[in-house]
C-alpha cells in the first residue's frame, strides 16, 4: 500500500512524533494507522525504558487546589534539562497530573501513575509519561506527591515553577494564607513552631554552639548562657512563627497571626531537585550522547 503525505500528516497529528518516524511506522504496518500507533507506542516504551536511568534533576512543581480551598495536591515532575521543564507540553502534563492527584486521592506516586490521564483518555499517566519521554528524548519522572485536606483552608504559591507551597490555615482568609505560602517559599522554615523541631536537630546544633562557645575561654556558666541565647536565635530563624514576616519585617509571623486571629496548622513545601545528586558531564560528551541517541 502506498504511504501518502496525508497519512503521514494524520499520524503525526495523532502521535506528535517526527515525520520520518511516522512514515517508517506506516511502512512497517502496511499503511494501517491504528496499527502504526500501537507499534509506535510499543517502540516508545522500549526507548523510554532506556532513558529511565538518566538523572532527572530539573522540572516543575505543580499544584491543584479545590474550589473551596479545602483540598490540595502538589506534585514534582522531573526532566533532565531546564529547557524541557519550561516547555508548555511538559508543564501541561504536570498540571494534569496534579489535578488527577487532587481528584482521585491516590495513596502514593505509584498509584498515581496508574490513574487515567484524563476523561476520555484511554492512557494511564505512566503511559502518557513514557510517550512524552520518547517524543522529547529525556528521562521524565513523577518524583513526589503530597495531597492533603483540611477543615480550614489552604493557601498556595508557586515561585518560578520550581518551588511550590501549600499552607494550612485555621481562621484568617485566602489572602493571608497565600501571603504565608509566599513567605514559606522565600524563607524555607523547617517547621511551624519550636516544639515541632526534631530533638536530634536541636541537640546537634547545641553541640556545635557549645564547641564554638568554648573557644572563647569563658567560664562554663557564661558558656551555658551563650549557648541558650544562640539556641533561641536559631529557633527563631528556622520556625515559621519565629521568622520575620517577608512582607513586613517589623512583624514576626506569630505576631501577624495573632493580629489576624488565625493559626497555621502546617505547611508543605516542595522544591525541584531536592536531594538529587546532579551528574556533571563533559559538554562535548553530552552532545555526542544525544547524537548517538543514548
Amino acid at each position: 500500500m502506498a504511504i501518502t503525505a496525508a497519512m503521514v500528516k494524520e499520524l503525526r497529528e495523532r502521535t506528535g512524533a517526527g515525520m520520518m518516524e511516522c512514515k517508517k511506522a506506516l511502512v512497517e504496518t502496511g499503511g494501517d494507522i491504528e496499527a502504526a500507533i500501537e507499534h509506535m507506542r510499543k517502540a516508545g516504551l522500549a526507548k523510554a525504558d532506556k532513558k529511565a536511568g538518566r538523572v532527572a534533576a530539573e522540572g516543575v512543581i505543580a499544584i491543584a487546589l479545590s474550589d473551596d480551598g479545602r483540598k490540595v495536591a502538589l506534585v514534582e515532575v522531573n526532566s533532565e534539562t531546564d529547557f524541557v521543564a519550561k516547555g508548555d507540553e511538559f508543564r501541561d502534563f504536570a498540571q494534569k497530573v496534579a489535578q488527577r492527584a487532587l481528584d482521585e486521592a491516590p495513596a502514593d506516586v505509584e498509584a498515581l501513575g496508574k490513574l487515567p490521564m484524563g476523561d476520555g483518555d484511554e492512557r494511564d499517566i505512566n503511559t502518557a509519561r513514557q510517550e512524552m519521554v520518547t517524543k522529547i528524548g529525556e528521562n521524565i519522572q513523577i518524583r513526589r506527591m503530597v495531597r492533603a485536606e483540611t477543615d480550614g483552608l489552604f493557601g498556595t504559591y508557586i515561585h518560578g515553577g520550581r518551588i511550590g507551597v501549600a499552607v494550612e490555615l485555621k481562621g484568617g482568609d485566602t489572602e493571608l494564607a497565600r501571603d504565608l505560602a509566599m513567605h514559606v517559599a522565600a524563607n524555607k522554615p523547617l517547621c511551624v513552631k519550636a516544639d515541632d523541631v526534631p530533638a536530634e536537630v536541636l541537640e546537634k546544633e547545641r553541640e556545635i554552639f557549645t564547641a564554638q562557645a568554648k573557644e572563647s575561654g569563658k567560664p562554663d556558666n557564661i558558656i551555658e548562657k551563650m549557648v541558650e541565647g544562640r539556641i533561641r536565635k536559631y529557633l527563631q530563624e528556622i520556625t515559621l512563627l519565629g521568622q520575620e514576616f517577608v512582607k513586613d519585617p517589623d512583624l514576626t509571623v506569630a505576631k501577624l497571626l495573632e493580629q489576624k486571629g488565625a493559626e497555621v496548622v502546617g505547611f508543605h513545601r516542595l522544591e525541584v531537585g531536592e536531594g538529587i545528586e546532579k551528574k556533571s558531564e563533559n559538554f562535548a560528551d553530552e552532545v555526542m550522547a544525544q547524537v548517538r541517541g543514548d
